[in-house]
């Protein structure tokens, strides 16, 4: 049994970091600040609305066109009157302008309307940026706990190795059962699962970065150990990180934003019935000739327009009036929207208040813990050893041991993420 133990040791791949990227909590968060494929977007986005502000504004600028023309014509109606109809070639070269004058307040409620969404993507970043802050933060933490965890359970069956050796050299100098070597056989494979599990937990973690990152096929690992990070007693108190996060939150930032959007839309709607100036103009070059009949004529000059035009729609079949229904529609909604999100908002800030007081406690309960847990192993192994005390009882100890230096490890990674899930509450994570 002992050789098939040692079997499965050799068997379970030894964690390394020799083929992948070392980095620190800093690195990790730069590199996600830049390549992470949810800030991507958001940049996207931030040219996107660029590009529906020019749009927009575009709408107010003078528009100008050239166009040309090359005609054949014939109407042979006009022999009703004794003239012999006539061909006619004709060619034109035009340059045209058209500027709106005065649009009910369209134009200006259109380009408001742009300017607020470009806010809207420096809010959209943002938020991700934060998002991803947090991702990281916690996704870090886990490879540093689920490494910690690895390293107890190979202490773990270490140790029952240990006690699996110690119980064969009793029973080869017979002062130890079958029963006794066996228990200990049993117990020490026990042990393997855990390891492989815990093994398992490192790779997955390191995966989550890795995606998080979006560094392609590179693999990945964190630096540094999970060590009890001190109590911050500069986080603010609920009231105060309620109040931070009604001003920085950027998704409610970015929706307050949207509601003046659908508020420009319901003047642009209102708008379509109301009446519209315009300028246009056009000048260029005329070429005309007729050469039917004989002989030909031609004539060319040039030739321009300029005038003032005045549309008023004032009956659509009520059009305008359901488009402004639908318009005040979907501003009544995102002011619904807001006061939820603001509900929410308060929820989360509470919730990650009790999280940090909660991880606090926690950490602070477990910090003698282990130090005790360690001091009763002694004493056990100890009594065992003079005979005063039976295996049971050392057994007991050690996985009191074994659990308390995981609670620990919990512990600080818990108190880690609660912080930044904290901060990301506030809408201050990472800034």
């Amino acid at each position: 049994m002992k050789f098939l133990m040692m079997i499965l040791v050799l068997l379970i791949p030894a964690v390394s970091v020799a083929e992948t990227r070392l980095l620190t909590l800093e690195q990790a968060i730069s590199i996600a600040m830049e390549k992470n494929s949810d800030i991507e977007k958001a940049r996207e986005y931030a040219n996107y609305v660029q590009g529906k502000y020019i749009e927009e504004r575009a709408a107010a600028l003078p528009q100008l066109s050239l166009n040309g023309t090359v005609a054949f014509s014939k109407d042979g109606s006009q022999e009703i009157t004794g003239n012999t109809a006539q061909r006619q070639f004709g060619r034109t070269v035009d340059l045209s302008l058209s500027q709106p004058l005065y649009t009910w307040g369209k134009l200006n409620a259109a380009i408001r309307a742009a300017e607020i969404g470009l806010k809207t993507a420096d809010q959209q970043l943002r938020l991700y940026r934060q998002a991803v802050y947090r991702d990281v933060v916690a996704a870090y933490r886990d490879i540093q706990l689920a490494r910690e965890l690895y390293r107890l359970a190979l202490e773990n069956r270490a140790q029952k190795q240990r006690h699996l050796d110690e119980a064969a050299r009793k029973f080869s100098a017979g002062v130890a059962t079958d029963y006794d070597v066996l228990a200990a056989e049993v117990a020490a494979e026990n042990t393997v699962p855990e390891v492989i599990r815990a093994e398992n937990s490192i790779r997955m973690a390191r995966e989550q970065l890795r995606f998080l990152l979006a560094i392609g096929g590179e693999g990945v690992d964190a630096v540094g150990s999970l060590d009890a990070p001190a109590v911050d007693h500069t986080l603010v108190s609920y009231d105060e990180a309620l109040k931070i996060a009604e001003k920085h939150r950027p998704e409610l930032a970015d929706l307050r934003l949207r509601i003046g959007i659908y508020d420009e839309l319901v003047t642009i709607a209102n708008a379509d019935n109301k009446p519209r100036l315009d300028l246009k103009g056009g000048a260029g070059w005329h070429w005309t000739s007729l050469n039917d009949p004989a002989p030909a004529l031609d004539a060319n000059g040039a030739a321009w327009n300029v005038g003032l035009y005045l549309t008023f729609p004032f009956f659509d079949g009520l059009r305008t009036g359901g488009k402004v229904a639908q318009a005040r529609s979907d501003l009544h909604t995102k002011q619904i929207e807001e006061a939820k999100l603001r509900d929410s908002i308060v929820l989360e800030v509470r919730q990650a208040e009790f999280s940090c007081r909660e991880s606090a406690e926690i950490l602070k309960a477990l910090s003698g813990t282990v130090k005790q847990a360690e001091r009763l192993v002694q004493m056990a192994e100890k009594g065992y050893e003079f005979g005063v005390k039976i295996r049971l009882e050392v057994d007991d100890a050690q996985l009191n041991l074994l659990q308390a230096r995981s609670n620990r490890a919990k512990a600080q990674r818990d108190s880690h993420v609660a912080q930044v899930n904290y901060l990301w509450a506030m809408g201050v994570a990472g800034e």
